[in-house]
């Protein structure tokens, strides 16, 4: 499938592109398609293949298959952009070298690998602390990357791969962690960006500002012009029209089986009375003996053509069951609870929690929310069983199965109670077997939740630190729904002012404020 386009050649091409994963999962086979200039949002749900794609196109991935070919350079900026956190800014943007050129020229140096390191980028610094600063971040070049934020490192990585002026830019979740201020800048360097742009996103303004929709599914990838809320009013029609046919099938299938039963039945009623006809001798028995030849052959005939028409009428229920979506959502299971409204929770000067109430904290980038929470946690302040799902979702080893993660972690739990928990998170059969390393930023949060929620005895307080990060609106859509049903208390640091409204928050603490600021969930 392609997509119009006046330009000479595509941005990006897909040729037959295979590929599949060590354990035998395959992620496309056979996939082709033309991508031109333009701003594209790719959606699709998690483990669609999303990331996986991308990294085809930066060149991190090898097709097993087939080709991928791009007009020019690629920037790619990746879920998790944090770099060494010894790393300076000036490392990660790719300078420290001119820099450290264009000092030794400052001193006097005459050496002509100076100049040739300096090139024709004698302001850079000048150009790349203006960058930097358009986008409220630090522009201290010196300054180390671990003492950023999660959202200031993605706006750094955002303009490091800008620097290099590519072709094609390709952003992974590049609003998790942003704060409004810096979501802002964000979309105003895509629009000013001249090339190809593909975003991966749950971020529903940014999905209504691109020009193009691109949709994995069932390993297929399918262009829908302009922005997701044209995508979704495309897919709800496609999904009446097949719930529709479906439903003719179905009955198609109930009259055609009808029809065999009854004709069985009349088949069966003429063939006793032709035998009780011979049995008296009522006609010749030449005569009754051809007429049940010849009624067999019939017999034959009628439940051969009904057998037919059942089957054909299977096979038409069965292709228009094949368009129905019924891998969209993930399922999230909570645990219920009992949490007195009168019990304590949390128990801190600035940050008191009692009973089941639902808390968010929020603030700018680099407030100290994260490390609220930290502080909070390794000071004991907690009083009750608690499960805490930070915003970069770690394994100690990668290479691991889901299955044999969680029973690391609850040696107590048999495999086979192992297996059902993450059955209720969608983790069934093999699928429990997949190494941690291939999981996309939705499923990790599915395994992380569900190692937190199998504890024993269960959590009263479900600490989760920005959720929403990779996870695409389906499953986004999902967690709000099991977080309204959860018993228990709340702690949410979120962004997304529409997602702590959706999850009922009653109370919200701003973090960084001076003084910390307090308002009502409403």
């Amino acid at each position: 499938m392609s997509v119009s386009s006046a330009q000479p050649s595509p941005a990006i091409t897909l040729s037959d592109v295979s590929f599949g994963w060590p354990d035998g999962t395959v992620v496309f086979d056979g996939l082709s398609v033309t991508i031109p200039d333009a701003v594209y949002s790719l959606v699709g749900a998690n483990g669609a293949g999303k990331t996986t794609l991308l990294r085809l196109v930066a060149g991190l991935l090898v097709p097993r298959q087939g080709s991928v070919s791009v007009r020019g350079e690629v920037g790619y900026v990746t879920q998790q952009p944090h770099d060494e956190p010894e790393h300076t800014i000036a490392d990660v943007l790719g300078m420290s070298e001119v820099r450290e050129a264009l000092r030794r020229i400052e001193k006097g140096s005459v050496e002509p690998d100076d100049f040739t390191i300096v090139g024709d980028d004698w302001d850079l610094e000048e150009r790349v602390t203006g960058q930097l600063s358009a986008l409220g971040l630090p522009v201290d070049l010196d300054r180390r990357v671990g003492s950023l934020s999660g959202g200031e490192a993605t706006l750094l990585a955002i303009v490091a791969a800008t620097a290099r002026r590519p072709s094609v830019l390709l952003l992974d979740e590049p609003t998790n962690n942003l704060d409004a201020a810096s979501r802002t800048r964000l979309f105003e360097l895509i629009d000013r960006f001249p090339g190809t742009v593909v975003v991966v996103s749950h971020d529903l303004e940014m999905l209504e500002r691109v020009d193009a929709t691109l949709e994995l599914y069932r390993g297929e990838l399918r262009v829908f012009g302009g922005p997701y809320s044209h995508y979704r009013e495309m897919v709800d029609a496609e999904q009446e029209a097949a719930e529709s046919a479906v439903a003719n099938a179905s009955g198609d299938l109930r009259k055609q089986r009808r029809k065999m039963v009854e004709a069985q039945i009349k088949l069966d009623r003429r063939k006793r009375t032709a035998a009780t006809a011979e049995r008296e001798k009522r006609v010749p028995k030449i005569v009754a003996h051809l007429r049940r030849d010849a009624a067999q052959v019939s017999a034959g005939k009628l439940r051969n053509s009904h057998r037919d028409d059942v089957t054909a009428a299977a096979a038409r229920l069965d292709s228009a069951r094949e368009h129905i979506r019924d891998d969209r959502t993930a399922r999230i299971a909570m645990p219920h609870v009992e949490l007195s409204t009168r019990a304590q929770v949390i128990v801190d000067d600035e940050l008191t929690v009692d009973g089941p109430e639902r808390v968010a904290l929020v603030g700018r980038n680099g407030a100290g929310k994260t490390t609220r929470i930290a502080e909070l946690v390794a000071d004991g302040r907690i009083v009750v069983p608690f499960a805490y799902v930070p915003q970069q979702i770690t394994f100690d080893d990668p290479r691991q199965s889901i299955a044999g993660a969680i029973g690391d972690a609850h040696p107590d739990l048999s495999p086979q109670q192992i297996r059902a928990h993450l059955a209720r998170f969608l983790f069934r059969g093999s699928r429990a077997d997949r190494p941690l390393a291939d999981l996309s930023g939705g499923e990790r949060l599915r395994v992380a939740l569900a190692s937190s929620l199998v504890a024993d005895p269960a959590p009263k307080l479900l600490i989760l630190d920005e959720p929403t990060n990779n996870l695409d609106i389906d499953t986004t859509e999902e967690l709000m729904d099991a977080l309204r049903q959860w018993t228990g208390a709340l702690l949410v640091v979120s962004h997304d002012h529409g997602f702590l409204d959706a999850v009922d928050v009653e109370r919200t603490i701003e973090i960084g404020a001076d003084p910390v600021g307090e308002r009502d969930g409403s």
